[in-house]
């Protein structure tokens, strides 16, 4: 009796990975850093990152940078993301010929996009003054910064779980991480949005992918255990 509760422990410990329990830590982190910086939003308090990010940005700015942020900020907007998403779908459809993953991709995608929207209502927060590009509606959580680490999370995922060697699964996933970084901190270079909005952005991105998986995985596998026994009663004896 006691050797088969200490196996049941071994067993559930087993499934508690390193990278695991990072991901439920993050998203643990990403749920308090969302409350913190709404609660702030919500009383009208300014925070010092956003006026320090701006300076930071106003320092570095130059007619290079410029370009370059502009380039780094298309990869997540409506004009990229939508093509993307259908693309990544047809090939996950026609050629991979997966259907969960055809359906994760507009879950994320498409949830997330929605989310934001619900968000930007609820906190009615106005765009920083004098922006350097144009840009329309409410300004947390940043849009770009949420879709971009949604749907980009969902590409990190993919690559985690099927890329090899271990090398080169690690280098894209670090290399994905940054551009990530690099587009929520071109809408503060480009002042669409503040620092803040960027943060909230990412977290709420990242919360929405790790609900998103986990839900979409809980459906596949309820679907798997209605399939079985139809194809068990229906094979000869």
């Amino acid at each position: 009796m006691i050797q088969r509760i200490f196996k049941k422990i071994v067993a559930g410990a087993a499934l508690f990975t390193v990278e695991l329990v990072l991901v439920w830590l993050l998203f643990l982190a990403c749920i308090i850093c969302f409350l913190y910086i709404g609660a702030e939003i919500m009383q009208g308090e300014t925070l010092g990152v956003d006026e320090a990010a701006f300076g930071f940005a106003g320092d570095i700015a130059n007619p290079a940078l410029d370009r370059f942020i502009k380039i780094i900020t298309f990869f997540a907007s409506r004009q990229f993301l939508t093509p993307a998403a259908l693309l990544l779908v047809a090939y996950f459809l026609f050629v991979r010929r997966h259907r969960w993953y055809s359906l994760k991709v507009p879950v994320v995608a498409l949830g997330s996009i929605t989310l934001n929207i619900v968000l930007k209502f609820f906190f009615d927060r106005p765009r920083p003054v004098m922006p350097l590009v144009e840009a329309s509606g409410l300004s947390f959580p940043s849009g770009h910064s949420m879709v971009a680490a949604s749907f980009y999370g969902l590409i990190i995922y993919l690559v985690w779980k099927h890329v090899r060697p271990v090398i080169w699964r690690n280098v894209l996933v670090v290399l994905l991480v940054i551009f990530v970084i690099l587009i929520g901190f071109s809408r503060i270079y480009l002042r669409v949005h503040y620092a803040t909005d960027v943060l909230a952005g990412f977290s709420a991105g990242f919360i929405w992918v790790v609900v998103g998986l986990w839900a979409l995985r809980r459906l596949e596998r309820l679907s798997k255990k209605e399939l079985d026994p139809v194809v068990e009663e229906e094979t000869p004896a």
